[in-house]
């Protein structure tokens, strides 16, 4: 039933963008201060990304009712995925009426995400499995990190809290910690990867108008890196030579 549910969940979500193919970000007339391109935003190109994750993850979610309806190892990310997946088909819609219940939303679905990959058992014994399971649920956790601050930085530049750079640089510290706090705990590069492509779009918008984000952005994806670069070595480092020398 778990798997049935999350394949659902994963079709609506998928086919949301169809139900509302106009969406291009909050609606600048919505807030007190329209953010018309805020330094807090990566570049265009970025949101690509949700392309591959909407094919990755129904390909999760059909080869995990397909093939490891039983599972354990995909038992045990089934509910939050699809809690998290669930809000998602009705972000869009939410968030062109409702931003600021938007960004509230996102970071439940980012919550949520963080928990299936947590559950995601730390090295799948086949190979298919690394690449269905673990991986499609870490890049969508790590691409909702940096979405959820990206979402919550307009939202506060649109009321004015606080200046667009100062907004763009004071997100990037959360959006920083939970990312390195999240990839020391699982050995999934696929996430870290994620927001790391969200930073380097932050450089790319940000490298003329707002230079001082694009150097915060350029040293937190350096930071992000190493981390990612860390992960895949102890990886690699097999079990019985991992306390040598």
């Amino acid at each position: 039933m778990k798997a049935i549910l999350l394949f659902s969940a994963a079709v609506a979500f998928v086919t949301a963008p169809l139900l509302v193919p106009s969406f291009d970000g909050f609606d600048p007339a919505a807030f007190p201060y329209p953010p018309v391109d805020p330094p807090v935003q990566p570049a265009g190109y970025a949101f690509a990304i949700w392309g591959l994750l909407y094919v990755w993850l129904l390909l999760h979610a059909g080869y995990g009712l397909l093939m490891r309806a039983d599972d354990k190892a995909w038992d045990a990310p089934r509910w939050p995925l699809f809690v998290s997946l669930g809000l998602g088909a009705i972000w869009l819609e939410l968030a062109k009426q409702m931003p600021v219940m938007a960004v509230v939303l996102i970071w439940v679905m980012t919550g949520c995400a963080l928990l299936a990959l947590l559950r995601c058992p730390p090295k799948p014994g086949v190979k298919i499995d690394r690449w269905l399971l673990r991986a499609p649920i870490a890049a969508y956790a790590g691409w909702l990190t940096a979405a959820a601050g990206v979402g919550t930085g307009v939202v506060m530049t649109g009321y004015g809290l606080l200046s667009p750079v100062a907004v763009a640089l004071v997100m990037l510290v959360p959006i920083l910690l939970l990312a390195m706090a999240v990839q020391i705990r699982t050995e999934a590069p696929e996430y870290g990867a994620a927001v790391l492509w969200a930073l380097i779009a932050l450089v790319v918008a940000n490298a003329t108008d707002a230079p001082v984000v694009a150097l915060a952005a350029f040293v937190g994806a350096g930071i992000v890196a190493a981390a990612v670069w860390a992960t895949l070595r102890r990886s690699q480092i097999p079990a019985g030579d991992a306390g040598r020398g």
